[in-house]
């Protein structure tokens, strides 16, 4: 039974037919896909269809590919924003005003197919680990029946009511990083206070009390919130609500353990101190490469294909399109990672594009991990961003404890981790922590074999691997690749098997 998936919501809108997953922000060249345009599909070709702006995805879906006659199911997950995108859908009140009580529950009536959007999170986390059995926290923003969802190990969801995301994203707006910018407001935690004065104990009260209250309540707090962003220094704010997120989600996950596994899901899964805080109570905590809306449509399409079909569809990571290319002089691996211990600075572009917000190898900016001052350099010169974000290691699986204080490997860059080496300042933060990924040759050969190389002639295991983009989302094509590269002072660029360098 073949299944066409959808997700709905105000983030990244994907599709997934069973080959190929579409991540909308990579065609549109929009972060985050914001706002919702008819050139999100790249299979739209003519100029009406190009330049046309409609908040209503409907008519694509039925025209070009749910038809009724076809064969089919149609599976699809929303949250409250995204409704509105699908009015056909949201005047069926049997799907709009349904619960699951378990996991692997689902509402089907013909061809369409209805999950719930913590639902979807959950089954993508789960089908993608290898454990035989879990517990799973989904946890983000707003859902559509849940804000906060905690499966135990028998799919039973316990509803744990916490809108962390719509925390961190309110803050984020406040400090002047805009919609979505968590990422910005957690590279500035390890700048903050460790011990709150008097503005940020009034903070974490009221964070406390926030996540205590019926939302009738909440408004006068939100005010007050807002008071303490315009009285106080952005870093320490960030610490506390940092802090605050950590102890709130272990009291509130801690009682309804049943499993020495753990998946954790949604877009505050990308949150990677608290994720290696859950290892102190989980014994193995694993993240998925796209944890967030943009692996949505993924998640609603295994859970249909494990439900309906009884099969475990896991999708690679890299998942995107693969681009042929031929240049004019072609490369070796081992010349590459001379040229990063020189001191150059990598466009790294390889295969197919990888599922999420990380470059976990075939979309990357390489540099050397020992230079102290790299992360000036790229966050000034390439990336265009504030000095205060760091950027991760690469390291090889087998040497991720000589340098770094932590349990089990982290291959889709998920924890936030203590560095034990003094040897690589370049990816390590303020707070002597890094976001790690761990590389095995099983899951991306060529990148292993870069890291490799640099290791027999450094000494060090690991490179710098940051987004191939400046602001912009990440490159999804060789001509994205190459513009990028020209209009920033990358020093080389690799596209497969080929290489480009500047004149002069």
């Amino acid at each position: 039974m073949k299944i066409f998936s959808a997700a709905f919501g105000p983030h990244d809108h994907n599709t997934y037919d069973g080959v190929w997953h579409n991540q909308r922000e990579r065609y549109t060249r929009r972060k985050h896909n914001i706002p919702w345009h008819y050139d999100a599909y790249p299979h739209h070709n003519t100029v009406d269809k190009m330049n046309r702006q409609d908040n209503s995805s409907g008519g694509e879906f039925y025209n070009e590919y749910w038809k009724p006659e076809d064969p089919k199911i149609f599976a699809y997950t929303t949250t409250i924003g995204g409704v509105a995108q699908m009015p056909e859908l949201e005047s069926k009140k049997e799907f709009m005003d349904w619960k699951p009580n378990n996991l692997w529950d689902y509402k089907k009536d013909g061809n369409i197919y209805y999950i719930d959007h913590h639902q979807s999170h959950a089954a993508y986390a789960y089908l993608n680990s290898d454990f035989d059995e879990s517990d799973i926290l989904a946890i983000d923003g707003r859902g559509y029946k849940y804000n906060t969802v905690f499966f135990d190990n028998n799919g039973t969801p316990h509803d744990l009511n916490l809108s962390i995301g719509e925390l961190w994203d309110f803050f984020s707006k406040e400090l002047g990083f805009g919609t979505l910018g968590a990422s910005k407001v957690m590279g500035l935690v390890g700048y903050g206070l460790a011990q709150p004065h008097k503005i940020l104990m009034e903070l974490y009260m009221l964070l406390d009390e926030f996540w205590n209250i019926e939302n009738k309540r909440q408004d006068a707090i939100w005010r007050k919130m807002w008071d303490i962003t315009q009285r106080e220094n952005p870093r320490h704010i960030a610490h506390t609500l940092q802090r605050a997120t950590e102890e709130r989600v272990m009291d509130a996950v801690k009682k309804y353990k049943t499993s020495d596994n753990l998946c954790v899901t949604g877009g505050v899964a990308y949150n990677g101190y608290m994720n290696e805080l859950l290892t102190e109570e989980w014994k193995n905590v694993f993240v998925p490469p796209a944890p967030g809306d943009e692996g949505q449509a993924l998640g609603t399409y295994m859970h249909a294909d494990y439900t309906l079909n009884n099969n475990v569809h896991i999708p690679d990571v890299y998942a995107g399109k693969e681009y042929d290319f031929v240049g004019d002089e072609k490369v070796d691996i081992k010349e590459v990672a001379q040229a990063i211990a020189d001191g150059k600075i990598i466009g790294w572009f390889q295969g197919k594009s990888e599922s999420g917000h990380r470059a976990l190898g075939n979309r990357s900016i390489l540099a050397d991990p020992r230079n102290p001052s790299i992360k000036s350099i790229i966050n000034h010169t390439i990336k265009q961003r504030e000095d205060f974000r760091p950027f991760a290691p690469s390291v090889l699986e087998e040497h991720y404890q000589d340098y770094f204080d932590t349990k089990t490997s982290s291959p889709y860059m998920s924890r936030i981790v203590k560095v034990k080496s003094d040897k690589i300042p370049g990816v390590t933060h303020i707070d002597n922590t890094a976001r790690i990924q761990t590389v095995n040759r099983e899951q991306n050969e060529k990148f292993y074999d870069l890291i490799n190389e640099f290791y027999k002639i450094t000494g060090i295991p690991m490179l710098l691997n940051t987004s191939f983009n400046c602001q912009e989302p990440i490159v999804e094509t060789p001509e994205e690749a190459i513009s990028t590269f020209n209009r920033t002072e990358m020093d080389i660029l690799v596209i497969n098997d080929y290489i480009m360098r500047k004149m002069g």
